[in-house]
């Protein structure tokens, strides 16, 4: 649910991202979260001393996966949380940041979201024990009849089958989906793939590694800080077992939720945000997403598609990054790159793939079980965005380019910089800066 009334505004101060790659045995979950943390940081022009509780996001890892990424930063003894919530891991994370800092518990809330996650398709690591998704796989499988496939690709291709049979979508819309998101992906440095597809392609990729993370600081707003106006978080009701495919994805929620998260952001209609980043695991989901969001009439999503409003030019710019289709979907991350997405545009750093003028951006991410989260990101000083040039932003940074439009690293004095001067480990940090280092 949105917040009730805070005591304080929250912001996202500082954000940072690694590339998305498939680690194939060589990068750690150590060396993801360590680079993106050092990232934010600097973006933020804090230390880690001035860090009062942080939050690690990840699905799969054994417990503690948050203390081991966030030592090598410092050991200052601050309260670490490791959060799983499946794919809406990062932005439940973030959500809980917000409510320490709005709710005075803390003033400065690092969250990194990491995943180093196995090849092929998901699957449970845990066979001696009840699936969480058990009644859920069930209800599916009554609508549509089980198969070989992939438990996660079931659930969408009934979803998808779903607007076909009874709404008049077309196979050809879904392709378009995945084409449009592939086209966006090869302006943003981090996608893991930037080839462009055509619609005869039509492939649907769900898979990769990536982290980010981000620094959220009340009591600092800057030029570059960004205002979480609105959001909320909720799960399911008992409708998720109503024998509707979208229902099982998390459909209801995203449309009950969606209008509470705009009247808190003090946003008349959806149509007043043009800039978007939703949960595309699949083309199905973000058909799905459009519709329960209220971006079209109600049923009529592959008609948005098909009339050009989810790219360049249209109603609406969805998934500018590429979206999970080109990025890939490490679970615990998938929601800090969406912020970090939107803090760049917002900002006017992203200029090679923004359109100007955007005063509020939304972000949509769901996990199945169900839960869902919607944000409304806004400029501190209530301004729409301008492009920034690289040598601005550069200079801004203080890291001699922009990491909205170059996927680059930092040096050893710049991540001395902002690591922990009170109380650190070379210990806990180990090997990790050398190889992070190697990379860039």
């Amino acid at each position: 649910m949105p917040q009730k009334p805070t005591t304080s505004p929250a912001y996202v101060l500082g954000v940072g991202l690694t590339k998305f790659v498939k680690p194939r045995g060589k990068v750690e979950y150590t060396e993801l979260g360590y680079e993106a943390g050092i990232k934010a940081l600097l973006d933020a022009h804090i230390t880690y001393d001035d860090v009062d509780q942080g939050i690690a996001c990840y699905c799969y890892g054994d417990t503690m996966c948050g203390q081991r990424v966030f030592y090598q930063f410092g050991m200052t003894g601050i309260p670490i949380y490791n959060q799983n919530s499946n794919c809406a891991t990062a932005s439940t994370g973030i959500a809980l940041a917000r409510n320490f800092v709005s709710h005075g518990m803390a003033d400065c809330v690092l969250v990194v979201g990491f995943e180093k996650m196995s090849s092929g398709s998901l699957k449970s690591f845990f066979p001696d024990r009840t699936n969480p998704l058990e009644r859920s796989l069930a209800k599916s499988y009554e609508i549509r009849p089980r198969n070989e496939s992939p438990w996660a690709a079931q659930l969408f291709a009934s979803l998808a089958q779903h607007y076909i049979d009874n709404y008049g979508a077309e196979p050809r819309d879904f392709a378009e989906i995945a084409r449009v998101n592939h086209e966006h992906s090869q302006r943003n440095p981090y996608s893991q793939f930037q080839d462009v597809y055509s619609l005869e392609d039509r492939r649907r990729i769900c898979g990769g590694h990536r982290v980010s993370g981000v620094s959220r600081r009340s009591a600092r707003v800057e030029a570059q800080a960004v205002l979480i106006a609105g959001q909320g978080v909720e799960s399911d009701l008992p409708d998720a077992f109503n024998g509707n495919p979208a229902s099982l994805v998390g459909g209801p929620i995203i449309a009950s939720l969606a209008p509470k998260v705009l009247k808190e952001a003090g946003i008349k209609s959806i149509h007043d945000i043009k800039l978007i980043e939703l949960h595309d695991c699949f083309s199905a989901a973000e058909m799905m997403t459009i519709d329960a969001l209220g971006l079209c009439e109600p049923g009529k999503p592959h008609e948005y598609v098909r009339a050009g409003d989810i790219t360049y030019g249209g109603r609406t710019l969805i998934n500018p990054s590429g979206g999970l289709l080109s990025k890939g979907h490490p679970l615990g991350a998938t929601g800090m790159a969406q912020c970090a997405e939107l803090v760049w545009h917002l900002r006017g750093w992203a200029n090679n793939r923004m359109v100007e003028g955007t005063s509020a951006a939304l972000a949509q991410n769901s996990g199945l079980g169900s839960t869902a989260v919607i944000t409304v990101y806004k400029r501190a000083d209530g301004q729409a965005s301008k492009k920034v040039s690289d040598e601005e932003v550069a200079r801004v940074t203080g890291l001699g380019y922009n990491p909205a439009v170059l996927a680059k690293g930092f040096t050893g004095e710049q991540a001395e910089r902002v690591r922990s001067k009170k109380a650190r480990s070379e210990w806990a940090l180990g090997s990790t800066h050398t190889r992070v280092q190697a990379r860039f």
